[in-house]
């Protein structure tokens, strides 16, 4: 489905930052396309003046396996957006607790590639989420899989940091 069908276009959202608990370089999406009750796209070109250029090989490829985490972080921008709808302050941040059945077609996105990353939500309680993920150059599938997310609370985040300081 293109933007204009869908209704929403890139212009009505703010850029990933603004969604993700990261900065450059580690956010790794250039732009929000789409973010709905139950799914979000967003887009970034494997450029080595983009969000990706740090992590570029010396042919301008981008390694494949970095689209497990390009995937987590559209699922990031989801969490982010919806958590901004009802508080407007810092997104959150969350974990990747690990993907299932991450299939690339190549061992690298190619230099100069437009990447759509879509997500869909299978599965969410409070703090636990599931989301299928596709990444598609020029509308056919790249790269898919499945990546399961946690997103703890205040007291648990806390905890976590203090224990990696012991």
């Amino acid at each position: 489905m293109s933007d204009h069908q869908s209704g929403y276009h890139s212009a009505d959202y703010y850029s990933p930052h603004h969604y993700l608990p990261h900065h450059a370089p580690m956010v790794m999406v250039d732009e929000v396309v789409r973010v709905d009750q139950n799914s979000a796209c967003c887009r970034v070109r494997v450029s080595r003046d983009g969000a990706l250029g740090p992590f570029l090989n010396a042919e301008g490829n981008l390694p494949a396996w970095f689209g497990i985490e390009i995937i987590a972080q559209t699922v990031g921008v989801w969490a982010g957006w919806h958590h901004r709808q009802h508080q407007d302050e810092k997104p959150r941040p969350g974990m990747l607790l690990g993907g299932r059945g991450y299939r690339s077609q190549q061992d690298a996105f190619p230099a100069g590639a437009l990447l759509e990353v879509n997500v869909t939500l299978l599965m969410r309680d409070d703090k636990i989420g599931s989301f299928d993920g596709d990444i598609l150059i020029a509308g056919d599938v790249f790269a898919s899989g499945r990546v399961n997310t946690y997103q703890p609370d205040e007291t648990e985040l806390q905890r976590l940091l203090e224990q990696g300081n012991d």
